[in-house]
C-alpha cells in the first residue's frame, strides 16, 4: 500500500538575526541541500530572482558565505496589484573544514539554483590499500 505524502510549500524564511544591518530590506535563508560521494560534497541553496551575476560567494578563514539580492519585478512605470513574491536579500554562510579542497570549489546557477561543488582534499578521499603476501 503507497504511503500518500501532501504537498507542502514553504515559505521564504527570513533570517531571525545573521547581523546587525546596515541596509534596509528582508534577509531570506536560502533552502539548501548538501549531497556527498567519495570525491566532492555538492551544495545546493535555492535562491529564486537572484540573477547568476548577482550571487556573490565569498570565502574566508574556512566560512563560506552566499548571498544575493531579489530585486522587484515590477518597472519603474508600473504599481503593484498583488506582490506575493518577497524581494530582500538572500543571506547564508557555512564553516568549512580542513576536509574541502578550498582551492578547487566551484560554483554554477541555473533556474534560481546555486550549485557549488566543494571537492575533498586528497587526505580526505578513502582509498583501499592493498595488502601484500609475505
Amino acid at each position: 500500500m503507497a504511503e500518500s505524502k501532501e504537498l507542502q510549500v514553504k515559505e521564504k524564511q527570513e533570517v531571525a538575526a545573521p547581523a546587525e544591518q546596515t541596509r534596509p530590506g528582508l534577509v531570506f535563508t536560502p533552502a539548501v541541500d548538501i549531497f556527498e560521494t567519495e570525491g566532492e560534497i555538492t551544495l545546493l541553496a535555492d535562491m529564486p530572482g537572484v540573477a547568476s551575476e548577482g550571487i556573490e560567494i565569498d570565502l574566508r578563514d574556512d566560512t563560506l558565505t552566499l548571498s544575493g539580492d531579489v530585486k522587484p519585478w515590477e518597472g519603474a512605470d508600473e504599481t503593484g496589484v498583488l506582490v506575493e513574491f518577497d524581494t530582500g536579500r538572500y543571506y547564508r554562510q557555512f564553516t568549512l573544514s580542513e576536509v574541502i579542497d578550498q582551492g578547487a570549489i566551484k560554483a554554477s546557477s541555473a533556474d534560481g539554483v546555486l550549485r557549488l561543488s566543494l571537492p575533498k582534499a586528497a587526505k580526505a578521499i578513502p582509498r583501499k590499500i592493498a595488502v601484500m603476501a609475505g
